[in-house]
């Protein structure tokens, strides 16, 4: 990696659901406002900047990760999912249609980080039970629901996803 100096403009280039993207980012740019102002990805919501609250929640290499305490030249070469790649255009993944179904979000802010959790616990451990998602869950922050819609959305994407895995 070459030598960052504040205040100049590096390249930074990674593939974002998918797609070769890159821009310029000065070293101090976190993730979270690269994918959102430079690469115009709005999904990707932006809550405490602390890393606690979970809704800047991507997926880097697989694995969920809080993109507002992440430098964006840190993102080199990775490979990020946000929520936008949950899903082909115009259709719902399971998770997803689960959410809607099982009223999983209310004002929808904090949805984006915790269906990026989901989908990776969900492709790691498609048998999660209640309390490991439950658990999973714990770093999220939600302040307009209870989390019981959705872990139950959680549950009834579990149970969609064992089920398609067991037809194809």
């Amino acid at each position: 990696m070459p030598r960052l100096s504040a205040g100049s403009q590096h390249r930074v280039c990674f593939t974002l659901n998918g797609r070769a993207v890159s821009g310029f980012a000065e070293p101090r740019m976190l993730l979270s406002d690269f994918i959102r102002h430079v690469i115009g990805a709005m999904g990707t919501h932006v809550g405490c900047e602390h890393g606690v609250c979970g809704t800047c929640t991507v997926q880097i290499d697989g694995v969920p990760a809080r993109s507002c305490i992440m430098l964006a030249v840190q993102a080199e070469g990775a490979g990020i999912r946000t929520v936008e790649g949950l899903a082909p255009p115009a259709r719902l993944s399971p998770l997803q249609n689960a959410f809607r179904d099982n009223y999983g979000l209310q004002c929808g802010f904090c949805t984006p980080g915790i269906l990026m959790s989901l989908d990776a616990l969900l492709r790691d451990r498609p048998d999660a039970t209640e309390p490991e998602i439950r658990e999973f869950l714990s770093g999220h922050l939600c302040r307009c629901t209870g989390y019981g819609s959705i872990v139950k959305a959680a549950l009834a994407a579990a149970r969609r996803l064992r089920e398609e895995s067991s037809h194809a």
